[in-house]
């Protein structure tokens, strides 16, 4: 279908002419579409329980699904996906133009996104987008809306020089922040059109620094749910009930303290633990001789107690990176039970609630840890108070499994080697990441001898989720074009 010889590697003038296209289309389309998609408060459904009403993420679906269809690309087609009752995703697929080729590229992101937070700076917001020195700030441009459109963007670059490429398929949701928990439903209705899926390309990760292509090797599990702890049916003097009625708040430690050593932050129970891979301590090693003390620096600590920093966990490049990838940590991210601080009279409180996000290693299954963390947490009450666990899961799953990347195929090694040399000058680095994406580990299931490259424009302060989350825009243009590289490079 095209003149060019598919076999022949890139040469210096193409490799260029595709970042060239990648950085044009950003500037002139991608910055202004995800500018749009920042102003609206698509929030996944676990934080939106009426979003379907609300249609904000309608709306940003409709917005990116008349974007990909306005680029006229040859063969394109494009669905929005609805099973009832379920958030709607986009397919589209676009033919390949490599003769003889009968796999199939996946191109995967999301459009949904975490709620807004607070600690923002003053002049920002989670809905208000600002574009300022190369950072596109708002909630859910990097994590991690712009996927969509960089994907496509990829596309367009090498059919625009003439460049043989394999037939590609978008698969974007809008459950991804919920845990995507629509998303096997989709899989199994869409999975005779996926074709043979030899390489998913997933864009809902980070990056160790913006100066290389950063390449995922793990991803951790997860299970979040509320942890309850009920004393009374209603709140009575604390002079008065002190002493006597147990505090919620006191047995809730007991019972955290059965999970976690609150000294070192270490997770007791060994079944949420793993073997760490020898070639992921291999890989971990090299990361931290490249990233040195920048793995916990890059953090924006509050000033301690004595005006410095306050201090890390540890010092040591290689345990910051493995407690963050390969070991399981407790974190509570809300709370419920206390009145704010300027209502906050002398009472006993009736109830405590912690939010827990407990994060698992890459190897643990993450519906089998929920249920022993469920029983963990509520067996044998102390004050025979009641306790309990609810996982966020829904239908059975109660936890997200994490996810560990195959062997590299030679020719995904040197692809992303090439790539990452062509469009950053410097190699390809290997990091694992301490976030969640449960489609990995359902792809890898459906689809066991695909290749994965899962990359991502979330670097150093780009603090997705939190305050101040940016997008940054130079590394997203020379990742879509190292994209574009690595999928010419398919076999």
């Amino acid at each position: 279908m095209n003149a060019r010889d598919p076999h022949l590697p890139l040469q210096a003038d193409e490799t260029a002419a595709l970042g060239d296209f990648a950085a044009r289309v950003w500037d002139e389309e991608i910055v202004p579409a995800l500018t749009d998609y920042i102003a609206i408060p698509a929030k996944s459904p676990m934080f939106d329980a009426d979003w379907a009403k609300n249609g904000h993420i309608e709306k940003v679906l409709t917005q990116a699904a008349a974007w990909v269809e306005s680029k006229k690309v040859a063969g394109l087609k494009l669905e929005v996906v609805r099973i009832p009752g379920r958030t709607p995703v986009i397919f589209f697929e676009v033919p390949a133009t490599k003769a003889g080729s009968e796999d199939t590229v996946v191109v995967y992101g999301h459009l949904d996104k975490q709620p807004e937070f607070s600690g923002w700076r003053s002049d920002l917001g989670p809905w208000t987008p600002k574009y300022e020195n190369g950072l596109l700030y708002g909630r859910g441009g990097a994590d991690d809306g712009y996927a969509v459109y960089a994907s496509l963007t990829a596309i367009m670059a090498l059919d625009k020089q003439g460049i043989p490429r394999p037939r590609c398929v978008g698969l974007i949701e809008t459950c991804e922040e919920s845990g995507s928990f629509d998303l096997p439903a989709y899989l199994d209705l869409l999975g005779p059109r996926l074709g043979n899926v030899s390489l998913v390309v997933c864009l809902d990760s980070g990056a160790g620094n913006y100066d290389q292509l950063w390449l995922t090797t793990s991803l951790r599990g997860m299970v979040s749910g509320v942890l309850k702890v009920e004393v009374l049916a209603e709140g009575i003097h604390s002079g008065d009930a002190s002493g006597v009625v147990p505090s919620s708040f006191r047995i809730l430690r007991q019972v955290l303290d059965r999970l976690e050593d609150s000294k070192t932050g270490r997770l007791l129970p060994d079944s949420f633990h793993c073997e760490i891979p020898g070639a992921r301590l291999d890989q971990v090693k090299a990361t931290a001789a490249i990233l040195k003390e920048e793995v916990y620096k890059r953090m924006p600590w509050a000033c301690g107690a004595d005006g410095g920093p306050v201090l890390p966990v540890t010092t040591d490049p290689v345990e910051v990176l493995l407690n963050r990838t390969w070991r399981p940590t407790l974190s509570v991210v809300g709370a419920d039970g206390f009145p704010e601080l300027k209502n906050a009279g002398n009472v006993l409180r009736p109830y405590t609630a912690f939010k827990l996000s407990l994060r698992l290693p890459p190897l643990v299954d993450g519906n089998e840890a929920a249920l022993k963390l469920k029983a963990l947490l509520e067996d044998n009450a102390p004050y025979n108070a009641k306790v309990t666990f609810t996982p966020d899961g829904r239908a059975g799953a109660y936890g997200a499994t994490g996810w560990n990347t195959p062997e590299l195929s030679p020719w995904l090694s040197q692809a992303l080697n090439d790539a990452s040399q062509a469009h950053f000058g410097a190699p390809v680095g290997y990091i694992g990441q301490g976030g969640t994406i449960p489609l990995m580990s359902m792809l890898q299931k459906g689809f066991p001898k695909a290749q994965m490259m899962v990359c991502g424009v979330l670097g150093p302060k780009s603090n997705a989720h939190g305050p101040n989350e940016f997008l940054h825009v130079p590394y997203g243009k020379r990742l879509t074009a190292a994209v574009a590289q690595v999928m010419a490079a398919h076999p």
